[in-house]
């Protein structure tokens, strides 16, 4: 790594005198590249090259390149364009010693971008700094959420036991999607109240929040009832299952579609049940900015009201 930072530095500070003169920048980096593959093989071709002056752009501080990420890692994150999207990644990546692939899967499913739905951009960052924990539920829950991984056809018609059996299969991904602090309970916990039995989908306990995470699954559009289901199952572990040291239970209901609307009127203002979309595919930008304006604008009717 410290190699390919000085190999950018000196394409960039030292051949192009520290100014972006892209094409002049290309015609010297495919003169190098021609001068270097064949002594030095393909490590020096054009298209190395220009990552390595990349590299040294966006991190141009030696000692502070963290010894824990791979060349592979800074080649990723040196094509996130701003800033603070690039110093998140960084940050998580260290924090949760994430392999390249999967931060590339983080970047490429725009956890940045989903997370800004929830909270802001100042506190998102602090928490990816360790400078703060999430102190609200609505901190760790991600809206959408991104199942692409589970190999699932969005058009395909399955049920929810097959979307629970996909889950545990890919546990360790989920586990990533969900985000930090997560460890898995449970799968279909029996319920026993006054002779009827309920089955709880998915338990998981998130230590950064000291309190359990109960996720219902619903592949259609949730109705009120689903959400009184789940809220009955967040009261029963809140008054039986939590200790006095843990904080209060979070519910999620993880469905194919949502109304707003209904979640609101039909839980109390205080309650601790959410609900999240998933989808089976990558976001693309577009979807996301949209969802970010949805949210800007809820935001203002709730400061309206």
């Amino acid at each position: 790594v410290i190699m390919y930072w000085h190999i950018g530095k000196r394409i960039f500070e030292e051949e192009q005198g520290g100014k972006d003169r892209a094409v002049y920048g290309d015609r010297l980096i495919h003169y190098l590249s021609e001068q270097l593959v064949p002594n030095f093989g393909s490590a020096f071709s054009f298209r190395n090259l220009n990552y390595f002056r990349q590299f040294y752009r966006c991190f141009p501080i030696v000692n502070a390149l963290r010894s824990q990420l791979s060349w592979t890692h800074y080649r990723s994150l040196s094509q996130v364009e701003k800033h603070e999207k690039r110093e998140f990644y960084l940050e998580e990546t260290v924090k949760n010693n994430w392999t390249g692939r999967q931060m590339d899967r983080q970047i490429g499913s725009q956890l940045f971008e989903r997370l800004l739905l929830s909270t802001d951009k100042e506190r998102v960052l602090s928490v990816a700094r360790n400078e703060k924990q999430p102190a609200e539920p609505k901190e760790i829950i991600k809206d959408p959420m991104v199942l692409e991984f589970l190999g699932l056809k969005p058009e395909a018609a399955y049920f929810e036991k097959d979307l629970e059996a996909a889950l545990i299969t890919h546990l360790q991904e989920f586990m990533l999607e969900l985000g930090n602090g997560f460890s898995f309970v449970s799968r279909q916990k029996r319920i026993h109240l006054d002779g009827d039995d309920f089955f709880v989908d998915l338990v998981f306990y998130n230590r950064l929040l000291q309190c359990f995470v109960i996720i219902e699954l619903k592949t259609h559009k949730i109705t009120h009832q689903d959400l009184g289901q789940l809220q009955m199952y967040v009261n029963y572990y809140d008054r039986i299952e939590r200790l006095a040291h843990e904080t209060p239970t979070v519910g999620i209901l993880l469905c194919l579609e949502k109304n707003d609307t209904v979640v609101k009127f039909t839980l109390p203002e205080n309650s601790n049940v959410f609900a999240s979309k998933y989808q089976l595919y990558l976001p693309t930008a577009e979807q996301l900015s949209q969802e970010i304006h949805n949210e800007i604008l809820k935001q203002k009717d709730k400061e309206n009201e």
